[in-house]
């Protein structure tokens, strides 16, 4: 996927978002809206796309929720595809970000990760 994406998936072995416990369950809205939050602030994008892919060869396999930044950029790049028909043409073309890109990326998020996580405890309290 293009540089930005960030994959969200449960510590423990899950399939599908059905069998999320009530803890994962009450987690995971705030840690995709903080997750999309990041995206949107490093990489301003026209649309952050937000979807769960569990596929293996035959079966389910293991849930990873991926949160993407879109832009007009990269629209442009893949014909002007969006939704899935863009993220089948971008994982069917195998490309990568470069890893220094991908290194400095995650180096931002982590930060901005803490920061929202550190304002977030701050309201609690």
């Amino acid at each position: 996927m293009n540089l930005g994406t960030l994959i969200v998936g449960p510590r423990e072995h899950v399939v599908a978002i059905a069998e999320l416990d009530d803890t994962a369950a009450v987690e995971l809205g705030p840690l995709l809206r903080d997750t999309a939050r990041v995206v949107e602030t490093l990489c301003r994008p026209e649309q952050t796309y937000v979807c769960m892919w569990s596929h293996g060869r035959d079966a389910r396999k293991h849930l990873h929720i991926a949160v993407q930044p879109v832009t007009a950029k990269v629209r442009a790049r893949y014909g002007g595809l969006r939704s899935e028909q863009l993220q089948a043409r971008m994982l069917a073309d195998g490309d990568e970000p470069d890893i220094t890109e991908v290194e400095q990326f995650c180096k931002r998020a982590r930060e901005l990760f803490r920061a929202i996580t550190d304002s977030s405890a701050e309201d609690r309290s």
